[in-house]
């Protein structure tokens, strides 16, 4: 046995920590515990993301790829400037589009779905259109809007008129006087992609449980919106049954991000994928999980939901496959997590020391997963010792 493969090879792929540290800054703060213990281990840092916040920072570092700025509306329409992400060899992009029509940019007073737009996202796609892409991936989770997306169609060239032939009103309120959907001016290179929506829900476009009933009241919809909104997305998606002879409606996922998510599947012929599949694809996650002893997640927290398109849960159902043990730190683990330990999980740890604050937490993230990390990584030595010497004795 060469000393190579008798050093401990540890995989430390978290997600981000909501509110406090990105994927990166965490699997830092891990790889710094580590080291104080196990300073000759053979650690690979790959910071995750499952389609949400974070994405574009996963994709951008775990592929040497770059970040990129460009003009755009936000959800109100005014001016700002948003970012995307190429991969490094150039070939795929990489859209947040919570960067361009997220929530985070509208203060609670302006949140009205009616009036609120996804046009910068589309603003977003023309402009990694331009840099030649082959695959899109658009990930939509933080957005502001209910409008069905017909404002990043819109920008991308697609037009929509009222029954007196006028292009309606961007928002939830041109949504629902759409009588008919013209494509002679849309982007041409929208013909040479592939859009790939990282979609982790299976709400459907329409009903009790489609865009507006769900997702409407967290966006500023009264329950008068609410109802207003689904007749315009059942007006929609009837449109563009006859335009294309798709029928969106029901198909679990289309309800996503107001809808969005189905226009582009009936209108661009986009495919709804669960993000974190899209985001371990680029990676090459499952390859990386393969050379590892160890794989150590988190999150900021970690519960029965995590199994459910989670990063760090779809990690550890794949390290299960490959039997490699997984390791889980959060800032709090939630109740009924027995079942993880089915799903992939070895063991979970919250870096909370004491008695403290959500506030003091948040502040002190770094410090604290360092710390717990640190008392991993003494844990992860004895094992791998003993292991060694199992193997030593019958080699």
């Amino acid at each position: 046995m060469s000393s190579s493969k008798k050093r401990i090879r540890i995989l430390v792929a978290p997600n981000a920590f909501k509110e406090s540290l990105t994927a990166t800054d965490a699997a830092n703060a891990i790889s710094k515990g580590i080291q104080k213990i196990l300073p000759n281990a053979i650690i690979t840092k790959l910071p995750i993301a499952d389609g949400g916040d974070g994405t574009l920072e996963a994709v951008v570092s775990g592929t040497n790829g770059k970040k990129l700025r460009s003009p755009v509306l936000d959800p109100i329409g005014r001016k700002i400037t948003a970012e995307y992400g190429l991969t490094g060899n150039g070939k795929t992009a990489v859209i947040e589009m919570s960067r361009a029509s997220g929530l985070a940019l509208v203060t609670p007073k302006h949140r009205n779905p009616m009036l609120l737009t996804s046009y910068g996202t589309g603003q977003l796609i023309n402009a990694a259109l331009k840099r030649g892409v082959k695959d899109i991936i658009l990930g939509i989770g933080g957005s502001a809007t209910v409008d069905g997306g017909i404002g990043a169609l819109e920008a991308l060239g697609f037009e929509f008129f009222n029954s007196r032939n006028k292009p309606v009103a961007r928002g939830g309120k041109g949504l629902k006087s759409i009588v008919r959907v013209e494509t002679n001016h849309v982007n041409p290179l929208l013909k040479k992609v592939r859009i790939l929506v990282a979609c982790d829900v299976d709400n459907p476009l329409v009903g009790p449980k489609g865009a507006a009933h769900v997702f409407g009241p967290q966006k500023g919809a009264t329950p008068a919106m609410v109802k207003e909104l689904d007749l315009a997305l059942i007006s929609f998606g009837n449109i563009i049954l006859k335009k294309t002879g798709l029928d969106i409606s029901r198909v679990p996922g289309t309800g996503a991000a107001g809808g969005i998510a189905g226009s582009f599947m009936g209108l661009v012929n986009a495919q709804l994928r669960p993000g974190s599949d899209l985001v371990f694809d680029l990676l090459k996650v499952q390859k990386k999980v393969k050379r590892a002893d160890y794989v150590i997640t988190g999150e900021g927290q970690i519960d029965f939901q995590t199994p459910f398109g989670k990063g760090p849960g779809m990690l550890a159902k794949l390290a299960k496959e490959l039997e490699v043990p997984v390791i889980g730190i959060a800032g709090s683990i939630g109740k009924n997590v027995d079942s993880l330990f089915n799903e992939g999980f070895t063991a979970l740890f919250s870096i909370i020391n004491s008695p403290m604050s959500i506030k003091d937490a948040i502040s002190q993230a770094a410090q604290l997963i360092e710390e717990q990390s640190e008392q991993i990584a003494r844990l992860l030595s004895y094992s791998f010792g003993q292991k060694k010497m199992i193997e030593e004795k019958f080699n």
